[in-house]
């Protein structure tokens, strides 16, 4: 099989489609790409939640043995 030297105009657009095909298949990947990282942001926003909800657990933890001992007097 030989190489073609020119390129007719019917051939251009099979490449054209040719092409377009294989970007619609890109553009695919790429949605499904796009969710996975909407699903990582949900999951990093619940994390961040958890971890200022337990920050604040823990100071009222502290606040509440800190007044324990003070209403002690042993502090």
């Amino acid at each position: 099989m030989t190489p073609r030297e020119t390129w007719t105009d019917e051939r251009l657009d099979e490449f054209k489609a040719s092409v377009n095909q294989r970007f619609d298949g890109v553009d695919k990947r790429f949605d499904q790409v796009d969710r996975q990282f909407a699903e990582v942001k949900a999951e990093i926003r619940e994390l961040r939640q958890m971890l200022i909800q337990g920050f604040f657990v823990l100071v009222g933890i502290n606040a509440t043995t800190l007044l324990a001992l003070i209403g002690s007097k042993v502090f």
